[in-house]
């Protein structure tokens, strides 16, 4: 299939996409805040910049995008089916630097956690989960 979009509307619509403030970002912000979790955003002293950083607890949260983060669902295991090569080595780079930002982040004492884009389709879960890994001493949740 021919590409749909020229190098310049592809490139405007790759611009557009923002890695804070995303919808999930702002749902999981919203949901942690409504429990009484308070928390700082995007910490830049901290490696990969966490979405949320709790320094009392030293505990991060990442709200990641399955397809930009390759995770286990179907929608992270999505290549688009033009310029795969280039696709399939961008998205396997980004799904390394979140195992070498997490690892960063344990060798400081900071306690990691993922939330994916797609379990937000059950908020209540997500909720739960999270306080679990909050409230928890070693950051089980």
């Amino acid at each position: 299939m021919p590409e749909r979009l020229t190098t310049a509307q592809r490139s405007a619509n790759m611009a557009k996409i923002r890695s804070t403030n995303t919808k999930p970002e702002m749902a999981v912000r919203r949901m942690l805040h409504g429990a009484g979790f308070r928390y700082r955003l995007h910490d830049q002293r901290l490696p990969g910049k966490p979405d949320l950083v709790f320094p009392s607890r030293k505990k991060v949260v990442f709200v990641h995008g399955c397809f930009w983060h390759r995770h286990s669902c179907p929608a992270g295991q999505k290549v688009p089916s033009t310029n795969r090569e280039f696709w399939q080595k961008k998205l396997s780079l980004n799904h390394e630097r979140d195992t070498r930002q997490l690892d960063g982040l344990a060798q400081l004492g900071w306690i990691g956690f993922v939330v994916w884009e797609c379990e937000l389709k059950d908020p209540d879960e997500v909720l739960r989960a999270l306080k679990r890994f909050l409230n928890s001493a070693d950051g089980d949740a």
